[in-house]
């Protein structure tokens, strides 16, 4: 049975930023484009009744636009502040040897509205730029790593328990190559910078 797409869209809840990127996804300065969003993911598993009963996960990354890596993410059973905050810190420290000032970008959804996530920002001297409400081609290279992750190991196959597809989801990541590189986005970003 389809069910309803996950919307992170609640409304403006904080302050919306402006969409600084305009689709403008290309940089040859890694760690100088930072976009993320949030996917949520589904699996089955057996209550005490032996029932199936649908269950849900939710995964938090942040991409380099720079080469598609992924610099940090959370996965979680439910949406929550406090797995979006972590991932944030981790990429904020990743990308701190950049030369230039960096961006992070999003959609509209409630987390990227927080204070606390805007606070991070601005302490580190980071621009926020946010998409359209509701055009998600303005976000197209986080939402083409979905795709690309749904379709290799999600579409098709059942997942019975958080762990199994929380493992899975972890080993696509750390295996990943993007194959118009050439190689791993770690090694290309590495190529490029020596």
């Amino acid at each position: 049975r389809k069910s309803r797409r996950y919307n992170s869209y609640k409304g403006t809840i904080g302050r919306v930023a402006k969409n600084l990127i305009h689709r403008r996804f290309y940089t040859s300065i890694p760690h100088q484009k930072v976009t993320t969003d949030t996917s949520e993911f589904k699996y089955y598993e057996h209550d005490k009744n032996k029932k199936l009963v649908i269950k849900k996960l939710y995964l938090d990354p942040f991409l380099d636009m720079f080469n598609g890596e992924i610099l940090s993410y959370r996965i979680s059973e439910r949406p929550n502040a406090k797995a979006i905050m972590d991932a944030q810190k981790e990429a904020i420290d990743r990308t701190d040897d950049c030369p230039y000032r960096r961006t992070f970008h999003s959609d509209q959804g409630w987390a990227y509205q927080m204070k606390a996530y805007k606070k991070q920002l601005t302490k580190q001297n980071i621009f926020q730029s946010m998409s359209r409400k509701g055009n998600c081609f303005d976000n197209s290279p986080m939402e083409n790593f979905f795709g690309l992750l749904k379709q290799e190991m999600y579409y098709g196959v059942i997942y019975a328990s958080f762990k199994q597809l929380k493992q899975a989801i972890e080993d696509w990541i750390h295996y990943r190559i993007k194959t118009k590189l050439g190689c791993s986005p770690i090694q290309y970003r590495e190529q490029m910078t020596a």
